[in-house]
């Protein structure tokens, strides 16, 4: 058998296969490790080689064949590796914070603002308009409050008119009879009381019925006295009426308190004090009403209920306002309650002394 060539040829072909040899006995030299990071070379392709006969061809001679020389893959030099250029450093742009939670949060108080602004808004409409009722029901109680207010000054004065007629006579009694006297002239008496403004030469004006005084001054008489709690004054006739009026008007150099004429209209029903001397009884109080208003031939005279008696004559009767509205002047001679009086009015327009 020929065992040398089959010893070449499976050398031949541990060579081919490059199978490693732990030992380093066999083969070329191992490759350099490639670099970090390059890429590992193809691997090698063996080139062709002449077949390897079993038996040498013809002509060749027989006997052991010298050995092959070694085999060797062809010296493979990598390329050099090199880093890859490197531009210059370029400032890299920071990266942006992440503001997903913060947007969030951002988000949530802009929701919050506007609604807490919107509930602001609410409520300040809400009192704008409560506000606006609020000034409108006013408006209203105070319209409803000054009508109530009128009306209650309404009542007043109706409660205050009412109180006028309801007559308290012993107040208008208290406040009158100190300006009423008793007066003589001569034989006759009767009631004569202080009126109107102060004479401008001092003293007092008096009005009194003619009738009380005729006598004494048809007989040239103008002295006349006064009577008051017990005292005695003198007085003067000054003037009287003309064309059949029944008054007289006295003049007394003492100072007395003077009574007011009344300038309100003279109602039927209208309560009344009259203060006088009856018989010579000084300071007498009657009441009564104003019965009717009534045309004599002698003129308007004022009908009243209030009793009276001769030397009631020439004294006032007053309303409730303690003022003079007129002049008691006489009485039914058959009946009672039925006195006249002569309007206050004709005295002072007579006369000019109101």
């Amino acid at each position: 058998m020929h065992t040398g060539p089959d010893r070449a040829f499976r050398g031949g072909m541990r060579r081919m296969t490059g199978a490693h040899d732990p030992t380093g006995a066999e083969g070329g030299p191992s490759p350099a490790p490639s670099p970090a990071g390059a890429h590992p070379a193809p691997p090698e392709r063996p080139g062709p080689s002449a077949p390897h006969l079993a038996y040498p061809p013809p002509g060749y001679p027989s006997g052991p064949y010298p050995a092959a020389p070694p085999l060797s893959a062809p010296p493979f030099t990598a390329p050099p590796l090199s880093a890859p250029p490197f531009a210059a450093a370029v400032p890299a742009t920071a990266a942006p914070a992440r503001r997903g939670p913060l947007a969030i949060v951002a988000f949530g108080l802009i929701v919050l603002l506007l609604i807490v602004v919107a509930a602001q808004t609410f409520v300040l409409i809400r009192l704008d308009n409560r506000l606006d009722r609020t000034v409108a029901s006013t408006t209203r109680a105070d319209g409803n409050s000054n009508g109530r207010i009128r009306g209650l000054e309404g009542r007043v004065v109706e409660l205050e008119r009412q109180a006028g007629k309801s007559l308290d006579a012993a107040a208008v009694a208290a406040q009158v009879s100190p300006s009423v006297f008793r007066v003589i002239a001569g034989d006759s008496s009767g009631t004569a009381f202080a009126i109107g403004r102060e004479p401008s030469g001092g003293g007092t004006d008096l009005l009194t019925n003619f009738h009380v005084v005729e006598s004494l001054y048809n007989s040239g008489g103008r002295d006349v006295a006064l009577e008051r709690d017990n005292k005695r004054y003198s007085a003067k006739i000054v003037k009287v009426g003309d064309g059949g009026k029944d008054i007289a008007l006295l003049h007394t150099t003492e100072k007395f308190s003077r009574l007011q004429p009344s300038k309100a209209t003279i109602a039927s029903g209208q309560p009344v004090v009259v203060i006088g001397a009856p018989l010579g009884l000084e300071d007498t109080v009657t009441t009564g009403v104003v019965s009717a208003l009534r045309t004599t031939a002698d003129g308007p005279v004022i009908q009243f209920s209030a009793p009276i008696n001769p030397g009631n004559s020439g004294g006032p009767v007053v309303d409730a306002q303690k003022q003079v509205v007129g002049i008691a002047t006489a009485k039914a001679s058959r009946a009672e309650g039925i006195g006249l009086a002569i309007p206050i009015s004709i005295a002072c327009d007579t006369f000019a002394v109101c």
